[in-house]
């Protein structure tokens, strides 16, 4: 893989992370249900969703790292 086809591929990762990243803040903006058994399973849900989102911030400082790097 030559250098511009890797800085592609890190770009297209990076932009996938970002969507990710949206997508948890966008669940997080809509809130709670009002309906307590709901309510529990999106609290539970919640906690899978910051790890994934740690996940994906921790792999896009890496890739934004990396880009710079490339520049």
């Amino acid at each position: 893989m030559n250098n511009t086809d890797n800085k592609e591929a890190l770009i297209a990762k990076r932009d996938e992370l970002l969507d990710r990243i949206a997508s948890i803040n966008n669940d997080y903006k809509q809130g709670l249900d009002a309906d307590s058994g709901e309510r529990a399973v999106q609290l539970e849900n919640a906690e899978v969703l910051e790890g994934i989102a740690k996940a994906a911030r921790d792999e896009l400082e890496r890739i934004e790292e990396k880009l710079s790097n490339m520049s």
